[in-house]
């Protein structure tokens, strides 16, 4: 049943892209094949029970006819009183009633201890990353950022090579390259989403495996393209980022994110249900509650994982500017197909599959004439 759950909330998350291509008919028959495979994995179970409920319930019948023949014929002989003759039909009665309750008990127990089991698999998954025995505190970290001879694999797919560069504290980074060279990768590696497979990743010079694993993202903000909104109300969405936050902090960060006078126009203002995954919001609306959220943390580092790809040009400027904000003053890291977007960075990082292969602001990459001019002026060639 949980197939077939799972293929009717696929279904229905992408209920747009089901009517566009319309393709309902493929949907129907995708459930109707679950279904079946369902009816298919219970049919057996059902068969048994059903021959064990109807042999159970025909021995009760007979035991009740026997019963009530032998009683009749010991009252006509007179060695049996009739009303000890409905006694005897009477007991019968209370002693199936729980021998009914045992066997309903048994299907239901059957049932609950499967989804127990699979509860109890969940429970005792380890987690792949833990902290060390020795883990400290971080504290408040300045936020310098290391990547020290960094390798990294997925499974036999090796994505880092031997990478090395520092970002000085307070300092904005941007990384640039086509997708599939590891920018995301070097990302989720600094709050240890992941652990390097060789090398290490330092921040003011301690290696992030030392810290808490709490310590160490509570340094931290992420911004990402998709971001995920929960169903509850705004004012729980932009706290996230601080769930002890007061109100009065909560507005400032939706007022820094430039989201504040939208959420007081709403009829419940702050109250407001944002809707499964922020559905009720546009892009640029739930793009800004995650901005929302990092100014709240007001984090020493900060990662921007191409926060404002999928953007409009209007939505795209406002954000910008409340991520110049956001960035001023803390180390930021920014991953952009945008090379617009990265143009004030202090430093600009190029990679390919063999790692780093131009680093500089934005007008000296350009004057070199090399991978990432040719990225800028592919961009912008028709412009």
């Amino acid at each position: 049943i949980a197939d077939v759950n799972a293929l009717i909330q696929d279904s229905l998350s992408g209920i747009r892209t089901v009517q566009s291509f319309s393709n309902e008919q493929i949907e129907i028959e995708k459930f109707h094949h679950g279904n079946e495979a369902f009816y298919h994995s219970k049919k057996r179970m059902y068969f048994f029970m059903g021959k064990y409920f109807t042999l159970n319930q025909f021995m009760q019948g007979m035991l009740y006819l026997v019963t009530l023949i032998t009683g009749g014929i010991y009252v006509i002989q007179g060695t049996l009183r009739p009303g000890d003759a409905i006694a005897f039909i009477l007991y019968i009665n209370m002693y199936l009633a729980p021998i009914r309750t045992l066997i309903m008990f048994n299907e239901q127990f059957q049932k609950g201890m499967t989804g127990f089991r699979r509860m109890i698999e969940i429970l005792d998954t380890e987690p792949d990353i833990v902290d060390r025995k020795d883990a400290v505190d971080a504290g408040t970290l300045r936020g310098t950022i290391e990547f020290d001879h960094v390798s990294f694999s997925y499974g036999e797919e090796e994505v880092l090579s031997d990478l090395s560069f520092t970002i000085e504290a307070g300092k904005t980074v941007a990384l640039v390259g086509p997708s599939g060279v590891g920018k995301t990768t070097i990302c989720s590696l600094i709050p240890r989403f992941y652990d390097v497979t060789g090398g290490r990743v330092l921040i003011d010079g301690t290696d992030i495996r030392d810290f808490t694993l709490r310590s160490l993202r509570n340094n931290i903000a992420v911004v990402q393209q998709d971001v995920y909104l929960f169903n509850s109300t705004v004012r729980e969405n932009i706290s996230y980022g601080d769930w002890e936050a007061e109100d009065d902090a909560i507005h400032k960060a939706a007022e820094n994110a430039q989201i504040h006078e939208f959420i007081e126009s709403l009829p419940s203002g702050y109250e407001t249900i944002v809707g499964e995954r922020g559905v009720r919001f546009s892009g640029g609306e739930r793009q800004r509650v995650s901005i929302a959220r990092a100014f709240l943390r007001n984090p020493s580092i900060l990662i921007l994982d191409e926060a404002t790809s999928s953007l409009d040009n209007i939505s795209e400027r406002a954000i910008q500017a409340a991520l110049d904000v956001l960035s001023r003053d803390r180390t930021t890291l920014v991953i952009a197909h945008r090379l617009s977007t990265i143009r004030n960075a202090d430093e600009i990082l190029v990679l390919s599959n063999g790692g780093i292969v131009e680093r500089g602001t934005h007008e000296e990459l350009l004057e070199k004439g090399g991978e990432y001019a040719f990225l800028y002026q592919s961009q912008f060639a028709d412009l």
